[in-house]
């Protein structure tokens, strides 16, 4: 089932990519592997996933030793700054960094590791009460605040958008997210790039790519519905 969806979702990618005129190359896939058993996520593994999403620590620490070096591990939930000292050396990014606070916890347990994270901040573009993230006003200030760290370098934008039944109500977010990014790389502040966008889930990810995404988030899609009895 994971590999004939994984086909699937990948196609759907490449369909979204060729309507808005893309190279499904500038599209990475993350399957979002939360509260997923670890056999599961070999099977994906072996159908060519490479880069997998969690929203929870302790999940990435359980999972990490266990599966192939080559996997590349985001960060996607929330994150809180007690627990970012256990994770900063695997992840090859982090997608949900919404404070200066959880900037600078990022930046001194990078240091401690010597390594240099890749982040993304998180824009409550929605400004749903219910999620976490930056708004809109308050990306720009954030991101010239802590340019100049050394163990962070911001690669560009994140958002989750809202739970819709039509995934067209959500294109406006994703516009507003890839406009967002397009101003701030235009004002060529120095370690900061707005590379990557990552916007668009199982229910929308299509929509997201065609407004600009270059990361999509697809969990249910790819491994069925989410099982949270552990």
């Amino acid at each position: 089932m994971i590999t004939e969806n994984l086909e699937q979702v990948r196609k759907n990618i490449d369909e979204a990519c060729r309507m808005a005129g893309r190279d499904p190359k500038e599209v990475t896939l993350i399957a979002v592997s939360k509260t997923k058993p670890v056999s599961m996520l070999k099977e994906a593994y072996d159908a060519g996933a490479r880069c997998f999403g969690e929203n929870k620590v302790q999940e990435i620490m359980d999972k990490h030793p266990q599966l192939p070096e080559d996997i590349q591990w985001h960060m996607i939930g929330h994150l809180q700054r007690n627990k970012v000292k256990y994770i900063v050396d695997k992840v090859s990014m982090i997608h949900s960094v919404d404070s200066l606070r959880l900037a600078q916890t990022i930046e001194q347990e990078a240091a401690k590791h010597n390594v240099c994270v890749p982040v993304l901040l998180e824009v409550n573009v929605a400004q749903e009460e219910s999620k976490f993230g930056l708004k809109m006003d308050k990306v720009l200030p954030l991101i010239e605040t802590i340019a100049d760290f050394p163990h962070i370098k911001v690669q560009g934008l994140m958002t989750i958008a809202p739970y819709v039944e039509n995934a067209e109500d959500n294109r406006d977010f994703f516009r507003q997210l890839k406009k967002l990014s397009v101003d701030i790389e235009a004002k060529n502040i120095n370690n900061v790039s707005m590379s990557v966008l990552s916007m668009g889930m199982t229910g929308d990810y299509q929509v997201a790519v065609q407004e600009g995404a270059t990361m999509v988030r697809v969990g249910t899609g790819i491994f069925g519905e989410r099982n949270y009895v552990r």
